[in-house]
């Protein structure tokens, strides 16, 4: 009787192998190994070489502008987006878009930190969305300076303690961060970049599974962003808002029974376990961030801009419209408007806008000076260079 041939773990039946397929000595096999690692090590040498060879020309380009200089004086944000640019219309794979740019902006990052790294603010503590964003942006070869709330990140940088700041301005699911809007009223800082961050949010914890849940401690926002899947699968357990996901990680860390939602980060920086992964509603879920410095920046070839404006009596007919008109007359799109109230008196109104374009490019410089014309309150917060990935 002919013997069947052996199932595999899914059941499927294996084909026999036969006489006729060819068999590589293992000796040969052995051999193309390490001829394969060799070649490695040949390109890992000229990878470094190379490495040092950039990096030797970051630094006399550095010195060219200023031998005394700072880092921050060094950094060039529109720069660093056409190189991000190109990097992207070079790679032909097999590595990722994502990883490539990873890859460079950690170059960059290394180069520019030769004398001294960038010192960047971020709503912290350890662990928090806020700073993966900063890593994202700036790579890891950065000075990152954790604070309690958006007010002290902008105060911070104007003051010169921090370099940039790096503060949330939006998410997909839950809109807009008022409280970062409502800084840009009163604070010269500018917008110097924009950053688009995947959220991934988590449930962690040191208990093991969902019964053993008693509170869930978040960031309001990620409280919201997962508020469909708590009320199917926790719809009885408390959820208390606290000021950080890291901060609802570490009470997960000290208190029994507490859960946390947040981040991979903070799981590993408060020894959490991940109980359930990807709660989040959304499965697009990404938060904006911006990085707020104290100049303008030139611009980068694909730019985006932020106005604040005000149109003075906001209840009289077509207020709103003259300040679009001279957008919609040259084809400019805006991609966001938000209205947030002035401070100065009730029912006092300012509009935030993004516009495509620099402002020292046409067709949006054409359109901010007949703008002025029509706003009673005008101010350019910041042109900077669109979010790469």
């Amino acid at each position: 009787m002919k013997k069947k041939a052996p199932k595999d773990k899914a059941g499927v039946r294996r084909k026999a192998a036969t006489s006729s397929e060819p068999v590589v000595p293992q000796a040969e096999k052995t051999t193309a190994l390490l001829e394969i690692r060799k070649q490695i090590d040949s390109v890992d040498e000229r990878i470094q070489s190379l490495l040092n060879e950039r990096a030797g020309l970051a630094k006399k380009v550095g010195l060219s502008k200023n031998a005394e200089g700072k880092t921050v004086d060094f950094y060039r944000p529109e720069r660093e987006a056409q190189v991000l640019r190109s990097v992207l219309e070079r790679n032909k794979g097999p590595l990722r878009n994502e990883e490539v740019v990873r890859l460079f902006r950690e170059i960059m990052s290394a180069c520019l930190a030769q004398q001294e790294p960038l010192k960047i603010a971020f709503l912290g503590p350890e662990g928090t969305f806020s700073q993966q964003a900063v890593f994202k942006h700036f790579g890891h070869s950065v000075r990152a300076l954790p604070l309690g709330t958006i007010n002290e990140v902008f105060h911070e940088v104007q003051a010169g303690n921090a370099d940039f700041g790096v503060v949330p301005i939006e998410n997909s699911t839950e809109g807009m961060v008022n409280n970062t809007l409502d800084m840009f009223i009163t604070s010269p800082l500018k917008i110097c970049g924009e950053i688009e961050l995947r959220i991934q949010q988590h449930l962690m914890g040191k208990v093991q599974d969902l019964a053993k849940v008693k509170r869930i401690c978040s960031h309001q926002q990620s409280l919201a962003q997962c508020r469909s899947w708590l009320d199917e699968n926790l719809p009885g357990v408390e959820r208390i808002p606290v000021s950080s996901n890291a901060e609802g990680a570490r009470r997960a860390r000290d208190e029994v029974g507490t859960a946390a939602i947040a981040g991979q980060a903070a799981a590993e920086v408060y020894g959490l376990t991940i109980i359930v992964s990807n709660i989040e509603d959304q499965a697009d879920n990404t938060t904006r961030f911006f990085v707020v410095g104290r100049k303008l920046f030139n611009p980068s070839g694909h730019d985006r801009t932020t106005l604040m404006l005000s149109a003075g009596d906001t209840d009289s007919p077509g207020a709103l419209h003259r300040l679009l008109e001279p957008f919609a007359r040259r084809n400019i799109s805006l991609t966001r408007i938000e209205s947030r109230p002035s401070k100065r008196k009730k029912w006092d109104y300012v509009f935030f806008i993004d516009a495509e374009g620099h402002v020292e490019s046409e067709p949006l410089k054409s359109a901010l000076n007949d703008l002025k014309e029509h706003a009673s309150l005008f101010r350019i917060l910041g042109s900077y260079p669109r979010a790469v990935l």
